[in-house]
């Protein structure tokens, strides 16, 4: 069945492109015409670039961040609908019949102590796991979201130059991958109408004038494991009276990486990450208990059933050997690769490389990261999820010659060295990628 509907929907996707691609869109037209309105709204997109900078909301708290993207909608004549999937949002714009095309922006930030070092750098606090955490936007979630309110006002602008329905969505939880889901189960594509084509771009630790896109699979499958070993705790001066789960976890962080480098192909990519070890009180004092968190990330189903089998026969067997109980193993679902549409990604990308020339770069390999758009893909909707970069062309140039990396996704440095040309990227790519799956 999943073949079938598969092949089915590849099919819909590329008769549709083909369709569309007999009109061709008139690029150097419809791209100067973007950069005229990106240049005169680009004061109030700044503003609002920084003021959700300064304000990051973590997974399904973004209240007051939703509620500014709403008012940005309202304002452009979109018919907005809010608290879909808890804090999501939809917006809808209706300009005749055609296909309906979505585009999705993120709004949550992360519990990161922010160290950019920008005049409008993140100085909230919130209550995190039981403590008061600093946030920041970390992820680029705020440029996403500012060059998808710049592409929304272009596009309103633009109604001339397409027909159809422009659907914008705001996803909650994307830090947590679990936001598109809440999305889906709160009806998204039966109170709402469903795209035939889907965007959605990222930020990357790239040169801003960069577009980086690729077909078929473009990010990993990531899920998460919590492993809770159980042993007998005791005096630091008498370990013979315990069973250690800080010897049994340091061995299985060791070990688990032999499942890595021995058990999978070589060739295909497959990473099992322990961020957190958690137990213990004092240096003289074996716990009872002790977990191991961590990340486990692939591009084939195979492989990560392959690591997660590899992790739980690992566990079981430190514990085993050293005569404690069985560890208590959770390994979640996480989310799938998100797997771009051919033709879509072939279509774009040809519209991508007429626009910015040799900066739209085609990616030989998806990116590590993980990513719950693929659920809105897995849901039927063909689409192309590409990267942008954030950094000075200069910059990256001269990190690259002296063989160190600028920072990256998650890092407490990693913000645009200059929102404007990084914003015009985003709004440029995301508004000519809609008009030509529109006109």
């Amino acid at each position: 069945m999943k073949t079938a509907f598969g092949i089915l929907t590849l099919a819909v996707a590329t008769l549709l492109c083909g369709q569309l691609a007999a009109a061709g869109l008139d690029v150097a037209g419809a791209q100067s015409q973007v950069d005229a309105l990106f240049n005169r709204q680009y004061p109030q997109l700044e503003a609002l670039y920084r003021d959700l900078h300064q304000h990051p909301e973590l997974a399904f708290e973004e209240t007051r961040t939703a509620g500014k993207l709403a008012g940005e909608m309202r304002a452009l004549g979109f018919e907005v609908t809010e608290g879909v999937g808890r804090t999501g949002l939809v917006a809808l714009l209706r300009n005749g019949k055609g296909p309906t095309v979505m585009v999705r922006t993120e709004l949550d930030g992360l519990p990161v102590q922010e160290e950019s070092g920008l005049p409008y750098a993140s100085r909230d606090r919130v209550q995190y796991n039981g403590a008061e955490t600093p946030t920041m936007h970390a992820c680029g979630h705020d440029v996403h979201m500012a060059a998808w309110v710049g592409t929304a006002r272009t596009l309103a602008a633009m109604k001339d130059r397409w027909q159809g329905t422009l659907m914008f969505i705001a996803q909650p939880a994307e830090e947590r991958v679990s936001g598109a889901k809440a999305m889906l189960e709160d009806g998204l594509f039966q109170r709402f109408p469903k795209p035939d084509l889907g965007f959605a771009l990222h930020t990357m630790p790239h040169a801003w004038d960069q577009i980086l896109y690729r077909g078929g699979p473009m990010t990993s499958n990531a899920s998460g494991l919590a492993i809770h070993f159980h042993g007998r705790g005791g005096h630091g001066s008498n370990p013979s009276t315990t069973i250690d789960p800080v010897l049994m976890a340091s061995r299985f962080v060791v070990d688990v990486q032999g499942v890595v480098s021995r058990e999978k192909d070589p060739a295909a990519f497959g990473v099992v990450t322990i961020g957190a070890i958690q137990g213990g009180s004092a240096g003289n004092i074996i716990p009872d208990n002790v977990i191991v968190r961590g990340t486990v990330r692939s591009f084939s189903d195979d492989v990560h059933a392959r690591l997660h089998d590899g992790i739980r026969r690992t566990a079981n067997s430190v514990a085993t050997m050293a005569g404690a109980p069985a560890p208590a193993i959770t390994l979640d679902n996480g989310v799938k690769s998100v797997i771009n549409d051919e033709a879509l990604a072939a279509r774009t990308g040809a519209l991508f490389s007429q626009a910015f020339g040799a900066k739209a770069l085609l990616m030989p390999a998806a990116w590590s990261g993980g990513e719950d758009y693929s659920e809105f893909v897995a849901a039927g909707v063909p689409s192309l999820y590409f990267g942008i970069g954030i950094y000075d062309p200069v910059r990256v140039a001269e990190t690259r010659a002296a063989g160190t990396s600028l920072p990256a996704n998650h890092s407490p440095q990693f913000a645009p060295d200059d929102p404007r040309p990084t914003l015009r990227t985003g709004v440029m790519a995301l508004s000519l990628a809609v008009l030509d799956a529109l006109r």
